[in-house]
């Protein structure tokens, strides 16, 4: 099986789950051989192209494994300065062929640490000098010029960022590496992939027309859509769709996609939105359309039974300027029930058999630093929807220790300047 490691975006639970999601409906078997905050190292069945990035809201960088080490050796060498180590980790380094393969435009070249234990942490950066210095050194030796990219004093961790990795080339010189350490094993990587924030930047900022204060990023509208398992060919539907931000992530997955809204200024900004979208990317079998119609009517309007995925953040509440009391946080919830209940159903009636629904609802901070959430577990049950838990024992390998992950009912999308965040839920008719 090949083996690949992932960088994670900031909500690495996120990022983990949209990858699971992402490999299970391409039918590539996977399995999970290690994780943390940082990043992944996965064995999948198929290999991918680094065309697969594109595809991803929650990945920053994908990497395609040299060589392995004993994270004791690497301990040995830089927390406990061991020379004899350090030579050691050198001749793994030159025996990978990582230098013999780079192709550094302008003899430019990047090191990368990323590590589990935060012991590594004072340390990054003579880490990350110490491989650029080998690599450097074995350039020279194979009669290469070689640059070494730094770093600024101010950057707490030895690390590039993917806006670099893109502007100086190092994906298509094979000029950049991944020193990835685990609790166990470490691995040196070279990138094959990095996330381009600019394309996103652009769905985001350049479409016609935007709703500002409640929008809600391309990438995480990819992610979404990866969650539902939606691939070409299915059918999506977003019955809140707004500017139709899910709506234009689908479409790129050459999906049908069907939006719908109560209001008549967003139907006609998401059709303008989606029109622009599909020359932009020149989308050439591209099939959308976007109704004007009320959540109540999402059957009668898009069809019984007639979709593969519905994704959708309907109405979050109020946009609010300070942290909330739990009694206020909870008033808030109580009168989004009656929207959220009513959806809960008509999406039922509209999915087919097997189908998926990816549902937002509020996760409200509160000043007791509790959360209010909404109880939509009793109204899933006797409607009839399946819980679908991103995590299960199966897909890790057998010796990491997943209860947390497997007892993950939903995500949480929240970032520390929010009041309201996002309660993500998966669920199967």
């Amino acid at each position: 099986m090949p083996t690949y490691l992932f960088i994670s975006g900031k909500n690495w639970i996120l990022s983990l789950a949209e990858l699971t999601a992402y490999f299970s409906a391409r039918n590539n078997k996977f399995e999970v051989q290690y994780f943390s905050r940082e990043f992944f190292v996965i064995n999948l069945e198929k290999s991918i192209t680094p065309s697969a990035m594109a595809d991803l809201g929650g990945t920053i960088k994908i990497g395609q494994p040299k060589t392995t080490l004993p994270t004791q050796i690497v301990k040995e060498a830089f927390l406990n300065k061991n020379k004899h180590t350090q030579k050691q980790i050198a001749q793994t380094l030159i025996a990978s062929n990582i230098p013999s393969d780079m192709r550094p435009e302008k003899g430019l070249f990047g090191v990368s640490v990323y590590f589990t234990d935060n012991a590594f942490s004072p340390m990054s950066g003579r880490m990350q000098r110490f491989i650029g210095g080998t690599i450097k050194d074995e350039l020279t030796t194979q009669g290469k010029k070689a640059n070494f990219m730094g770093y600024s004093a101010e950057r707490k961790q030895a690390q590039l960022s993917h806006v670099e990795v893109l502007k100086k080339n190092l994906v298509e010189n094979q000029a950049e590496v991944l020193f990835c350490i685990g609790k166990t094993e470490t691995w040196i990587a070279t990138t094959i992939a990095v996330h381009n924030p600019f394309e996103f930047q652009k769905r985001d900022v350049f479409k016609p027309n935007q709703r500002v204060i409640f929008a809600m990023p391309p990438r995480l509208a990819r992610i979404m859509v990866n969650l539902s398992v939606c691939t070409e060919g299915k059918t999506l539907l977003d019955p809140f769709c707004g500017v139709g931000t899910i709506l234009q992530e689908a479409l790129m997955e050459k999906a049908t996609v069907v939006g719908m809204d109560v209001n008549p200024w967003c139907v006609k900004a998401t059709e303008e939105n989606l029109e622009w979208v599909t020359r932009e990317y020149e989308l050439v079998d591209a099939d959308f359309r976007v109704l004007l119609g009320d959540v109540g009517r999402i059957a009668e309007k898009v069809g019984l039974e007639s979709v593969d995925c519905i994704v959708s953040e309907p109405d979050l509440g109020p946009a609010l300027r300070e942290v909330p009391t739990g009694p206020y946080a909870q008033k808030i919830i109580e009168k989004l029930e009656p929207l959220f209940f009513g959806f809960i159903e008509e999406a039922y009636r509209t999915l087919k058999p097997k189908g998926h629904l990816v549902l937002v609802t509020p996760y409200i901070k509160t000043r007791s630093n509790k959360a209010v959430t909404m109880p939509i577990g009793d109204q899933l049950e006797s409607v009839g929807f399946k819980r679908i838990y991103s995590f299960s024992t199966e897909m890790f390998s057998k010796n990491l220790d997943v209860g947390r992950l497997t007892h993950s009912a939903s995500l949480v999308e929240m970032d520390e300047r929010h009041k309201i965040g996002r309660e993500i839920h998966i669920l199967e008719k």
